[in-house]
């Protein structure tokens, strides 16, 4: 059995040093010794496109490279809704892989889903409509052919809105959907389903169609760390990192 971590949201940026901080020690004393780490999306608050010098990212990518190269844990990365421009370039140049929300991988000898989370969230009309928008190829395509401080702009303004849209929503619309939640363990014949997004950590046991099922949520790096370590002697556990 593989030695497996998995994150999400860490939702780094220059504006908060103390979380990119935060990450290169939990890389150094996590991650370095997990066969594999799985960031499940939004592992950067934004990513306008892989042109973007993005100097005071730097320590991260470098620490990601050096996973890999010194330490040969592989790494898998998932769009989120806010680093969703990140492409091939990037991945190349850190040495990850990018992976499809969702995404099988053999947990236990068990087949498990790993999902961003947002697309579980469909009481939010107004979200999964913007959504569909910003992730087809075409507006991808709009978007990359600006120059970066236009692309900047946009981001912002983009951010502000999203900003006013979230304080006006009810905290349960934000929350995962039940029934689409319970489809998603129906549909692709799974038992375990692993997310983040919501920001909600916590782990749900639930029988759906008499199958015991269990679906763990990822929580977010806004006061501390968070992980889930899958290996051989462990259960399933949230962990906290500080």
């Amino acid at each position: 059995m593989e030695d497996i971590v998995f994150i999400s949201d860490l939702h780094l940026a220059p504006q908060r040093p103390q979380i990119i901080e935060l990450f290169i020690r939990f890389a150094d004393e996590i991650a370095a010794d997990a066969d594999a780490l799985y960031i499940l999306g939004d592992f950067l608050e934004y990513w306008l496109g892989d042109d973007d010098p993005a100097p005071s990212l730097a320590p991260v990518f470098d620490k990601l490279i050096e996973l890999d190269e010194k330490h040969g844990t592989k790494i898998f990365l998932m769009h989120g809704n806010r680093d969703f421009l990140i492409g091939n370039k990037l991945a190349e140049r850190c040495h990850f892989t990018l992976i499809d929300d969702a995404y099988r991988i053999k947990i236990h000898d068990n087949d498990a889903l790993l999902m961003h989370g947002d697309t579980l969230c469909t009481d939010d009309i107004e979200y999964q409509k913007f959504r569909q928008m910003v992730r087809s190829p075409q507006w991808k395509q709009d978007i990359l052919s600006k120059s970066l401080e236009e692309r900047i702009q946009i981001a912002k303004s983009l951010r502000e809105k999203s900003k006013q849209s979230t304080t006006e929503k009810e905290e349960n619309i934000m929350d995962v959907n039940q029934d689409a939640t319970d489809h998603v363990f129906t549909d692709n014949n799974v038992d375990l389903l692993i997310h983040g997004h919501t920001h909600r950590p916590a782990i749900h046991h639930k029988k759906i169609n008499n199958r015991d099922t269990t679906r763990i949520v990822l929580g977010d790096w806004y006061k501390t760390g968070s992980y889930l370590r899958i290996n051989d002697d462990s259960d399933f556990r949230l962990q906290s990192y500080h």
